[in-house]
């Protein structure tokens, strides 16, 4: 039982408290000047709650309160939120979390029964999709999983990708073909998540010559009818895969239900490749605001190669950077240790 000797004060006390934090956060918004040692930031609001309220508070819960009215100053709280509770029925939830961070959100007694991953396995990947509301996942073991939010409440779409022996390395999205791509260490997976199970909805490109390490998409507006895929491998090669709704067309007869898995031959791809690193090429980028693409590795030579995706098929010099053993190169230039200009 809660042990609070004057709870009517303390329930006063806590509404001071929020209406402060709301009043100096939307000050705050408004450009207007907060002395840094007068400011409630989380630590601070946190403990003056348990002050108030005594042990019996939750950490977590405090937290989803004070992520619920940073998100939204005009949000309608109420002080059980603090003990993991809503007051009302469903629908007096529903209309709380409409435009909040539900993952945040959620009641203790509330929980998310889809397994996608099971156990001992990894998330390799993790890619959104802003212009679909979706995101992509993917796991070490074979699981590619779209999780929808057009619904306002998820829904997940899996396949199980288990003819390849070798570990999922990462995924993307093809904007063109709609459809998801992912990489493991000798194969490339193009899946068309949008067909049913009875279809041929998952495409196997294969073999590779080197071990793929990471994959993304090239974002160029003037492909309209194909997806250009980056990849980099164990060997230091950045790979540039272009595929098109041709390569997937579904050849199934009408009635008989084929197999989930199509193996198509990675010679019959254009595809070309270069050795960019003397180790492994880690990570691939493609930054549309450049119209380049950013390969890492861990060579402590030729670190990071921004350029464009042309240099990847003729023999022009790349522009290569060094950047420091252990530190991500994108997140590298970010702080303006490498400055990159036009030409």
């Amino acid at each position: 039982a809660l042990e609070v000797p004057d709870f009517k004060n303390a329930l006063k006390q806590f509404q001071k408290l929020v209406e402060k934090t709301v009043t100096q956060k939307t000050k705050k918004r408004l450009g207007l000047y907060i002395d840094d040692e007068d400011e409630i930031d989380y630590d601070k609001f946190y403990t003056a709650t348990e002050t108030i309220f005594g042990p019996e508070i939750k950490e977590h819960n405090v937290k989803a309160f004070f992520r619920k009215i940073s998100n939204n100053l005009d949000a309608r709280t109420e002080w059980c939120e603090i003990f993991g509770y809503f007051i009302g029925g469903s629908d007096t939830i529903s209309s709380q979390l409409k435009e909040e961070n539900t993952v945040f959100l959620l009641s203790e007694k509330q929980q998310i029964t889809h397994a996608v991953v099971k156990r001992q396995d990894v998330i390799t990947g993790i890619v959104k999709v802003p212009h679909l509301d979706f995101t992509i996942t993917s796991s070490q073991k074979g699981v590619l999983t779209v999780f929808n939010n057009q619904r306002k409440s998820f829904f997940s779409y899996s396949f199980y990708f288990h003819q390849d022996t070798a570990w999922i390395t990462g995924c993307d999205f093809l904007p063109q073909l709609k459809c998801v791509v992912a990489v493991t260490e000798r194969t490339v997976i193009v899946w068309d998540y949008k067909s049913k199970e009875s279809q041929n909805n998952c495409f196997a490109i294969k073999p590779m010559e080197n071990g793929l390490l990471c994959v993304c998409t090239v974002t160029m507006s003037d492909h309209l009818a194909k997806d250009n895929i980056l990849m980099g491998d164990d060997k230091g090669y950045v790979h540039l895969l272009t595929v098109t709704s041709d390569h997937f067309g579904l050849k199934q007869c009408k009635g008989k239900k084929e197999s989930q898995l199509q193996v198509l031959d990675s010679k019959t791809f254009n595809m070309v490749k270069r050795k960019l690193h003397d180790d492994w090429a880690v990570k691939v980028k493609y930054i549309s605001d450049l119209n380049c693409f950013g390969s890492c590795s861990s060579d402590s030579i030729h670190s990071f190669v921004l350029d464009d995706i042309k240099r990847l098929g003729d023999n022009l010099p790349v522009r290569e950077f060094s950047v420091p053993r252990g530190v991500n190169a994108f997140t590298y230039c970010g702080k303006a240790k490498v400055i990159v200009t036009g030409g």
